[in-house]
This record gives structure tokens, sequence and C-alpha cells, in this order.
């Protein structure tokens, strides 16, 4: 097992401070499940009002948030309309069909980002041997779409078309304030396109667990009914709720360092022959090698045993998360560690 001074692999890989260590110390706690955990309660009002919403839940995970959305606004045999390279269907392990029975239409879109002309391509005609279509499902940003940002002109024209045809949407916010950072558009202008959304705390904003849902009184209603059916129950959850508050006071207007630095390697990147990257918009970084003597897993294995770690996509494809962990001096140090392997 290595260990990896610099972790690119994930922003996943974020420890809490002692800062956000000391406010989780600190928490006043309850029995969250009757909503008798104050800093529970502070987290999701917070939340809802940031984006825009009535209601919010404090989860586990965000991969939670998801299937309990899914499951709230679809039934068995529904189908959802999601890009084809979302989270949703790589790295979720089927939760939608296998929990919920809702199965998945996927949408061919670069960078993950569809338009409301290929949604209505997805719809499924009312027939009674069809499934129905039941919801549309976008992430923000796009991991397998670079870190790509939804524009909210899109946003705002698949809502319309989601409004028209009678269908739920869902935004993923795995990375949403990363998105926020980078486009400049406010979280509720966001949540003001779906339905229901969802902030994970777990990535940039560096929280050790957690992540937050948000909809309708009647949305959050059926999404606690299912937080009790999955297990999610976290009693005295005001001790890692206190690290979403911190998180959200000191952890989001630094991701636009994150972002700098996602630039400062994929420059550093573009200067090595055998290396094409492609530009950043968030603080995901991907890049392919084009070595005869080494392949993206070989590559990884040779930065591990240098105490640096990256995510391997593919044969040639590697993948770089910025993060609060990982300053501009361990940036320059893990890209001239690929120049000299590379060679």
């Amino acid at each position: 097992m290595h260990d990896f001074r610099i972790d690119l692999r994930s922003d996943t890989k974020t420890r809490p401070s002692a800062e956000m260590r000391a406010a989780m110390a600190e928490a006043s706690v309850g029995d969250e499940q009757h909503d008798e955990d104050p800093s529970v309660n502070e987290l999701t009002a917070r939340v809802a009002a940031l984006l825009g919403k009535s209601r919010a839940l404090f989860l586990p995970s965000g991969t939670m948030c998801n299937l309990i959305a899914i499951l709230v606004h679809c039934r068995p045999g529904d189908e959802i309309i999601a890009a084809g390279n979302s989270h949703l269907i790589s790295s979720e392990s089927g939760g939608a069909p296998a929990i919920a029975g809702a199965q998945i239409r996927s949408v061919s879109a670069e960078r993950g980002i569809f338009s409301a002309m290929q949604a209505a391509a997805a719809v499924r005609p009312r027939k009674i041997n069809a499934p129905t279509t039941r919801l549309i499902h976008v992430e923000q940003t796009v991991n397998r779409g670079g870190g790509a940002i939804w524009p909210i002109d899109v946003l705002q024209e698949l809502a319309g078309f989601a409004r028209e045809q009678h269908l739920a949407m869902h935004i993923d916010g795995a990375r949403l304030m990363n998105a926020v950072v980078g486009s400049g558009v406010a979280a509720r202008e966001f949540g003001d396109c779906c339905d229901s959304v969802w902030l994970d705390l777990s990535k940039g904003l560096g929280c050790p667990i957690g992540a937050v849902l948000a909809g309708s009184e009647d949305f959050i209603y059926a999404a606690r009914r299912w937080k009790f059916r999955l297990g999610g129950a976290m009693r005295q959850a005001g001790v890692v709720a206190a690290a979403g508050l911190y998180a959200l006071d000191n952890n989001v207007e630094r991701l636009r360092i994150d972002h700098e630095n996602a630039r400062r390697f994929a420059e550093a990147l573009h200067s090595i022959d055998s290396v094409s990257v492609h530009t950043p918009e968030t603080n995901l970084v991907f890049f392919e090698i084009e070595c005869s003597r080494m392949n993206a897993s070989q590559l990884a294995e040779a930065l591990a045993r240098r105490g640096i770690g990256l995510g391997v996509e593919s044969r040639t494809m590697l993948r770089a998360v910025t993060h609060l962990d990982v300053n501009a001096a361990g940036i320059d140090e893990a890209a001239a560690a690929i120049s000299h392997i590379l060679g």
C-alpha cells in the first residue's frame, strides 16, 4: 500500500483540517432522526436556502442522495434519461435498477451535457409495452466530462422541457459548488432548474462524510422515509454536520485555488510531447499518454512509488483531481515527475 504525499486520485481524499476538527468537537448534537440535532438542522436549513428549496435532508453520501431521489421520483419499470458517461451509470453499482427498479436510457453527449432536443428524442412514446419516462438526471459538474459545467441556459431550457412533459428533473450536485465558483452562477439558479438537487460535502469542501439532498416539503417527507428504510439515520450526526457548516463558511471561495491548480497542471502537461491533455474547466484534469514503453497503469504505479497518486481511467488515460490538500508546489512536483518518467 502506497503512502501518497501528493494525492490527486480524487477530491474525496481530502482530510478535515484542524479547524474543521475543532468545529466538529464543539458541535451541539441530538437525535437527527427525530429532528433533534441542532447542527444537522442548521446545516439542512442553510443548504435548502442556498439551493432555493423548501427543505433539505442530511445523508451519509451523494450516492444515497441520487438513489433516494430516484426512489421518490420513480416507480419500478420507469425510465431515467441520463448522459451515457454519468456517474449514475458508471459508478453507483447499478443502484437505480437494482433497488428502485428504474432503468436508465443513456444519451450520448459531448462532455456529458445534452440539450432539450436530445432529451426529447430519448423520451419514450406513451405505449402500454414501453417503460414510462419519468426523470431527467444531470450531473453538475460532469466528472467524466472533464469537470464540465452545465451552462445555466442549457439547464433552463432542459428544465422547461421537463415541465412541459411532466417529467421530474434531478441534479447530482457532487461538485455543484465547483460549478458555482467556476461559472459565477448562484447555486440557487441551478436549484431553480430542478425538482431535487444535492450538495456534496466530502469532495472539494473537505468534509470527512456527508451530502445534503434538497427539494419540496413533500419530496423531503418521502425522502426521509427512504433514508430510514436504507439505514441512513445517523443519530447524533451533528458531529459531522458541523464539518459541513464549517465548509460552507470557509471552503467554498477557495475552490478557485483548485481550479487554478488544475489549469497549472494541465499547462505543465502540455509541454510533454507524449501527453495529450484536455483543458480543465474546474478541478478535474484528464490526460492521455502515447508511450510505447508504458501504459496509464504503469505510469500511475511509477508515480505511486514516488508518493504521487493519480487515477487510471483506461489503458491510456489518467485523471488528476485538485483539492485543498494539494498546493501549487505539489502540482509542480507531480508534473515534473510525469515528465521525468515519460522521458
